[in-house]
Formats: structure tokens, C-alpha cells, sequence
């Protein structure tokens, strides 16, 4: 039993934020931010574009590119985000109502950057088991709800978005390995100190920590170092070696650290994908939206062979290789 990609799709909410608007609030400048990051514009969400309102407009464009199926219904829904709607109870159950899926299954999961991989991961297995016949997983973040504002290190960096995927039982098979990791003992280098039971709020809110925090040289250098790893592993897995790859798709954090993993792999510029410079750093999102885009305007075409990759809080990381699917997807951002 195979895996097939079947659906593609991405929303990002109205508001769209430009590195000169955030120059105006902030000590940073377009090209201070440019040249660190390569990142030119975000979307922000407004208080009604929710995380499950931005997973349920990307599922909306998933189904409605879906250009033949057959009769099952989707049975199941992933949602991987760090930025849930509440804290209690999980997203993916209301996402699914939105969705009219009916009495599914549906589950978070919390990875950082990594969950889109991580959910990969388990939609394969779910499929491949037979306890899933067609799946939908969705990557969505908003990110500008956890950020502090008047940090210039931070708030720069992160876009909201979210970006769905539809996968379904076939003898084709698109999901050609998945290779996932991590290291608990780092969990301080990207974090949200207050607001679990390690750290619970205090009913007057004093001295609260709840902004997202990330120290970022040793993230930049352990992003790579596991990154590198990653696809190392998918590639073995698949039997594939990286001259098979045609391209590669890495969590959109920065450009430099793309750049890095290409540059390892010997691949070049045009081999490296990217939605970096349009939407920002959109965490659990990046890899779909990136997908989406680059299905669009046609850059990846059917057998193409592709690598995703991602680090993020946890530690996390992992990698997945993809041969894309024959058939035409209408992926669309709405």
C-alpha cells in the first residue's frame, strides 16, 4: 500500500506587513532585516483569523484542488501548531466541524517548525496501516499572537499561515521516506518559559514570561547540524542519494541557513524552494505554503523528486522525501 498526495492548499490572513512598516515601530531597517534573513514581507492576523480559521480556509483550497478522488470521505485530521486556539481543548476537532467532516478522528500535534514533518510522519503510518484511508493534515501558526512585540530579534522574523495536504491510500506512493528526531536537552533555546504546569500563570499575571524567546546563534548551528542529518537519513531510507533530488524544500526560518543545507548538499540556488521572502518564518505552515507556491507557478512538476526538511522547538527535526504525484493539483494561497 502506497501514500499519494491527492490535495494541496494555503491561507494566510489579509493584512500584509512590509519590513519598511515594521522599520516605522521598531529599530530595524528593510535592509538590516534583508540582509540577516531574507525575508521582505509577512501576513498578520487580525483577532478573528484564528488559528483554526486560517487551517480551515487552507483545508477549504486542500479539498477544492483535489481534481479527481474517489467515493471515501477524509477520515481523519492532523493539525500540527504551537499556537493553538486554546489551550484545552486541541484545534483539529473544531477545525474538522468547521470543515463538515464529520466525527473524525482529529489531533494536534505540537513539534514548533518540525510539526509538519512530524505529522507527515504519522499520516504515513496511519495510511499505511489501514487505519486511515484519506487524511488531511494541516501545518498552521500564528505566531504574532506569542511574540513581544518590541523585540527587533523576534517579531521580524514570523508570518501567520497555514497550509493543508491531503494524502490518500493508492497503489502510487509520493511518500518515499520519513526520518524524525529530538533533544530535550535544548528545550531552552526555543521556548515559551510561563504558561504550562512547570511554569502556571498566576492569576494577576506579575512577572509572567509568556512571550516566544529563541537564542539564535545556537539555533542557527544546530539547525543546520540536524538539517544536514535529516535528509541524510530520509535520503538513505528512500535508497535515494542527494543527485536523485531535484529539489529540496527547507523550513523557511532564514535564508542563510538554507543556503547552508544547499551548499552541503551540493545542490544549487534554483534546487533550493522558497516562500521566505513573501510570508516570512511561518512555522508548522512554511513547508506546505512553499510547496503551494512553487506547485503553482509550476516550478515543481510530477516525478519531481523532493526533500523537505525543518528544526524547531523540542529540540525537534526531521526530513521527508517526496516524489511528487502525476496527477494535476490545483494548489492555491487563500
Amino acid at each position: 500500500m502506497g501514500v499519494k498526495i491527492i490535495g494541496l492548499g494555503a491561507s494566510v490572513p489579509l493584512k500584509l506587513v512590509t519590513n519598511e512598516e515594521l522599520s516605522r515601530v521598531l529599530d530595524t531597517s528593510d535592509e538590516w532585516i534583508t540582509t540577516r534573513t531574507g525575508i521582505k514581507r509577512r501576513h498578520h492576523s487580525s483577532s478573528s483569523e484564528t488559528t483554526s480559521y486560517l487551517s480551515y480556509k487552507a483545508g477549504v483550497a486542500a479539498l477544492r484542488s483535489v481534481t479527481h478522488s474517489d467515493d471515501s470521505d477524509v477520515d481523519t485530521l492532523i493539525v500540527a501548531t504551537s499556537t493553538p486556539d486554546r489551550r484545552c481543548p486541541a484545534t483539529a476537532p473544531k477545525v474538522a466541524a468547521m470543515l463538515r467532516l464529520g466525527k473524525i478522528r482529529a489531533l494536534d500535534i505540537n513539534a514548533v517548525c518540525t510539526g509538519f514533518i512530524y505529522a507527515l510522519e504519522l499520516a504515513d503510518a496511519l495510511i499505511r496501516s489501514g487505519k486511515s484511508k484519506k487524511l488531511m493534515l494541516i501545518g498552521a501558526d500564528v505566531f504574532t499572537t506569542i511574540l513581544n512585540k518590541q523585540d527587533r530579534t523576534t517579531y521580524p522574523l514570523f508570518g501567520d499561515a497555514a497550509g493543508a495536504m491531503i494524502l490518500t491510500n493508492s497503489d502510487d506512493d509520493n511518500i518515499l521516506s520519513t526520518y524524525t528526531g529530538s533533544d530535550g536537552e535544548y528545550e531552552n533555546l526555543i521556548t515559551i518559559p510561563d504558561g504550562g504546569t512547570e511554569s502556571a500563570l498566576r492569576p494577576d499575571g506579575v512577572n509572567a514570561d509568556v512571550f516566544f524567546r529563541m537564542e539564535g546563534k545556537e539555533v542557527f548551528l544546530k539547525a543546520i547540524a540536524h538539517m544536514k542529518e535529516s535528509v541524510s537519513e530520509a535520503l538513505n531510507l528512500s535508497g535515494l542519494s542527494k543527485e536523485n533530488v531535484d529539489y529540496i524544500v527547507p523550513h523557511q526560518a532564514n535564508k542563510r541557513i538554507i543556503d547552508t543545507i544547499s551548499q552541503l548538499f551540493e545542490l544549487n540556488k534554483d534546487q533550493a524552494l522558497m516562500s521566505l521572502e513573501e510570508y516570512g518564518n511561518t512555522s508548522a505552515a512554511s513547508i506546505p505554503i512553499t510547496l503551494v507556491r512553487h506547485v503553482k507557478v509550476g516550478t515543481i512538476k510530477p516525478g519531481n523528486k523532493i526533500v523537505v526538511t525543518a528544526f524547531g522547538g523540542g529540540i525537534t527535526w526531521g526530513a521527508a522525501v517526496l516524489r511528487w504525484p502525476d496527477e494535476k493539483i490545483n494548489a492555491n494561497v487563500i
